[in-house]
C-alpha cells in the first residue's frame, strides 16, 4: 500500500464514522514545530490534527534529545509526511539527455510535545490571544481582504459571475463563531476565482469537481479558524457522502485538497497584510505631514 493509500484511508474511516479530521473542539492551533516554530502545511496539518493531544508542538526523536529531553518510553509517534522531489535523468532514442522531476513521499515520525519529559519549560508556553484580540484579528483579515460582500437573506455563497460573497446577517447565526467560520469558508470559494488563484478543478475531479472545491473551502476555513484561534465549526456537513466519494476515487485527492486549500489560506492571509501594510504606510504619511 502506498503512502498516498494509507493517509487516505485514515482520513476516509474517521469521515465514514462521522468525525472531521480537521474539526476537533481543542484545536484552536495550528500544529507547529517546537524548534523552528515553522507551522505545518497541507496534508500534515490533518494528520496532526487527527490526534487525541491538546498541545499544537511537535518534534521529532533527535530534537527531543538535542534540547536535552527525551521522549517517554512507550510513546508511539505520529507519521507525517515530506514531499519533494528527485530528478531523473533519460536519454532518448536521438541521444538526447532530458531531466523529469518526480515528485515522492516520505513519512517521518513526529512527538508532541507532552509525548516527552525534561524539555525547555519554554516550550510548553505559547502566547494565545484574548477572545477580544481573536475576533479583531478575524475582523481584520476579512476587512483589508477586500472582498465584496452583501449581508442579508437565509443562503450563504460565493457567486463567481459576480465576484461576490453572500452572507445572513450575523444575527442570524448561531453564534459568532459560526458566521466567521462561514465567512471564512466563502473566502476560500473568493480565492479561487480566475482573477486571484484560478482554480478549476474540472479537469482533475470531472463531475466532483463542486465536492473537491467545497473540501478546499472547508480546509481553508479550518487552517484560518486555527491560525487565528477561533473554535472551528463544520459548516457543510451534509458535503461529508460527496467528499467520501472523492477521496475513494482519487488517492491523492486529499493531498490536492490540504495542498491547495493551505495554498488559498495563504493567499488571504498575504492579500489581508499587504493592504493592512499599506493603510498603515498611508497613515504614518499622514502623521508625518508628508503628502
Amino acid at each position: 500500500m502506498s503512502l498516498y493509500e494509507e493517509m487516505t484511508n485514515r482520513i476516509i474511516a474517521e469521515l465514514e464514522k462521522g468525525t472531521i479530521p480537521w474539526i476537533k473542539p481543542w484545536k484552536t492551533m495550528m500544529p507547529y514545530n517546537a524548534v523552528s516554530q515553522k507551522e505545518y502545511t497541507g496534508v500534515n496539518i490533518l494528520l496532526l490534527w487527527n490526534t487525541a493531544f491538546t498541545q499544537a508542538a511537535w518534534l521529532t526523536y533527535k530534537q527531543a534529545k538535542k534540547l536535552g529531553g527525551h521522549v517517554k518510553q512507550g510513546e508511539k509517534a505520529t507519521g507525517i509526511v515530506y514531499a519533494s522531489t528527485f530528478t531523473k535523468k533519460t536519454v532518448g532514442e536521438s541521444g538526447e539527455e532530458t531531466e523529469q522531476e518526480i515528485p515522492f513521499l516520505k513519512w517521518y515520525a513526529v512527538f508532541n510535545i507532552d509525548q516527552c519529559d525534561r524539555l525547555p519549560e519554554r516550550l510548553y508556553h505559547r502566547s494565545v490571544p484574548t477572545t477580544d484580540a481573536t475576533y479583531k484579528q478575524v475582523e481584520s483579515l476579512i476587512t483589508h481582504i477586500g472582498a465584496s460582500i452583501k449581508h442579508g437573506g437565509t443562503k450563504a455563497c460565493f457567486v463567481p459571475s459576480l465576484d461576490l460573497i453572500c452572507l445572513p446577517d450575523r444575527n442570524d447565526f448561531e453564534s459568532i463563531e459560526h458566521y466567521y467560520a462561514t465567512s471564512l469558508h466563502e473566502h476560500g470559494h473568493w480565492s479561487g476565482h480566475k482573477s486571484r488563484l484560478n482554480r478549476d478543478l474540472s479537469t482533475r475531479f470531472g463531475d466532483e469537481s463542486y465536492a473537491a472545491e467545497e473540501l478546499i473551502a472547508e480546509l481553508t476555513a479550518a487552517f484560518l479558524s486555527a491560525h487565528l484561534g477561533i473554535p472551528g465549526k463544520l459548516r457543510h456537513a451534509e458535503y461529508i457522502a460527496s467528499w467520501l466519494r472523492v477521496l475513494k476515487q482519487d488517492k491523492k485527492a486529499i493531498f490536492t485538497a490540504a495542498h491547495k486549500a493551505t495554498e488559498a489560506a495563504d493567499h488571504l492571509r498575504f492579500v489581508s497584510e499587504l493592504a493592512s501594510g499599506q493603510e498603515q504606510v498611508c497613515a504614518e504619511g499622514r502623521l508625518g505631514g508628508r503628502p
